[in-house]
């Protein structure tokens, strides 16, 4: 079943959303009977140093989950989308800890990431949210 964007959009962000893992698992077997694969990601640190991370993680958890084949072309997809997701967060993040969860999701040419975070320090958070598409 071929879906547009946008179903895509949502698939990564209620995904990114997820708290448990058994809510995580449930919703990604509900997507593949969509015809949407999925893979996330959970994350902690402090946000400086942790952008090129962010996106080699991003990049393994598709190639693990089967969101992506091997090849260059979807790899960049994937980096280049978590990088535009990253970029809608930073004047938030910049010198900050962050902490939670990054949801990829695929249906034929469309990918989106989307990075759900809260950002602070100690229990002073604020909460983000980013997201990046691409079409391969």
């Amino acid at each position: 079943m071929l879906l547009g964007s946008k179903e895509v959009a949502k698939a990564a962000i209620r995904l990114a959303m997820t708290s448990e893992r058994a809510d995580e698992a449930e919703f990604k077997e509900q997507m593949n009977l969509n015809g949407i694969r999925c893979a996330a990601i959970d994350f902690g640190g402090e946000f400086p140093g942790s952008v090129t991370k962010i996106i080699e993680r991003a990049v393994v958890a598709s190639k693990r989950e089967h969101v992506i084949s091997d090849t260059h072309a979807e790899e960049g997809a994937v980096a280049g989308a978590t990088h535009e997701a990253i970029t809608q967060i930073i004047n938030k993040a910049l010198g900050l800890n962050v902490g939670g969860k990054i949801g990829i999701a695929r249906n034929d040419s469309h990918i989106s990431v989307c990075v759900f975070f809260a950002v602070g320090l100690l229990n002073l958070n604020d909460v983000v949210i980013g997201l990046g598409h691409r079409a391969i």
